[in-house]
């Protein structure tokens, strides 16, 4: 039975509800809350590592094409990967990845030396926020059991076993597939290579380790915004790596509003509330936000100078 309105509309409407009352609850907690000059610098060095993690991500979807064996152009890739990042927030929650489809089958920037078949463009677009969520899902055990959620880690990993990562890139395929088709953005049934025609060379070692260090990263900016508002004593630094890990997973993985608004600070709530003070630990929810979105438009204005900057002057 469908869900009127779908799933996507309910969860965000549910999160947003979620945020909504936890203002009104904390608004006089919020409204006390105050940032000093050294709160502020946090917050600019958090605005700096999280473009940094934005490269780093980039460069690891650079990995992985490699990985794949399609050859890519490293910085034609990061300026790829940075000038589509922004359209993540468009309604839909396709349109960054779209672009990197259509470039990956040569009708954009010439990120790969030879031009993908739209069925290899969508496994090597697809690929990316799968390794993310693993690469994210592998931090939480550092948090210790958490009642169990430690075993995400794990299963995250064994995701990544070759058989099984066929089974699931095939499985993903279709569906993103078949979700393009009925928008009418792509132009041929990408369903023209079988099963049979994705090989993969092994376990993706290097491309999740090159996950790893964006998930880090982008926990790096996350940890500054806790430092801005002095909540480091609140919980240990594995337990807040874990509590960002299982938020932003969520924020990557579950069917909400685009870029994962209202999902990652609804989870990060939930998850974190028990050991942190709800009113500043909001506060660092809507500044870690604040700061992607600031990055976000940056690396995407930054990268569309860039390519504007490397044609000739005929062409500008």
């Amino acid at each position: 039975m469908r869900i009127p309105g779908g799933t996507r509309l309910w969860i965000t409407l549910a999160s947003a509800g979620f945020l909504l009352a936890a203002f009104v609850g904390h608004a006089r907690q919020i409204q006390q809350l105050r940032l000093d000059v050294q709160g502020l610098c946090w917050l600019l060095l958090g605005v700096g590592l999280t473009l940094l993690s934005l490269m780093a991500n980039g460069l690891a979807w650079g990995v992985t094409l490699q990985w794949l064996g399609h050859q890519p152009r490293r910085a034609v890739v990061v300026q790829l990967f940075l000038s589509s990042n922004l359209r993540k927030y468009l309604p839909g929650g396709l349109w960054h990845l779209l672009a990197r489809i259509r470039a990956l089958t040569g009708h954009g920037p010439a990120a790969l030396r030879q031009p993908l078949s739209t069925s290899q463009a969508l496994v090597a677009v697809f690929i990316d926020p799968l390794l993310m969520t693993v690469a994210g899902l592998a931090l939480v055990p550092l948090g210790g059991w958490q009642g169990g959620l430690a075993l995400l880690g794990p299963l995250g990993l064994l995701l990544l076993i070759p058989r099984w990562l066929h089974a699931l890139l095939q499985r993903l395929k279709r569906r993103r597939s078949r979700q393009l088709l009925d928008r009418n953005l792509l132009q041929d049934d990408p369903a023209g290579l079988g099963p049979s025609s994705l090989v993969l060379p092994g376990y993706p070692w290097w491309p999740l380790v090159a996950e790893l260090l964006f998930v880090l990263l982008r926990f790096a900016g996350f940890a500054c915004c806790v430092q801005a508002f002095d909540l480091g004593y609140a919980l240990n630094w594995g337990g807040w790596l874990a509590g960002f890990a299982v938020a932003w997973t969520a924020g990557v993985v579950v069917p909400g509003a685009p870029g994962g608004l209202g999902v990652f600070e609804s989870v990060l709530l939930l998850r974190l509330a028990y050991a942190v003070p709800e009113a500043p630990l909001l506060a660092v929810a809507v500044s870690y936000r604040l700061i992607t979105a600031l990055s976000d438009l940056i690396a995407a204005a930054t990268a569309h100078a860039d390519a504007r900057l490397s044609l000739p002057p005929s062409e500008r």
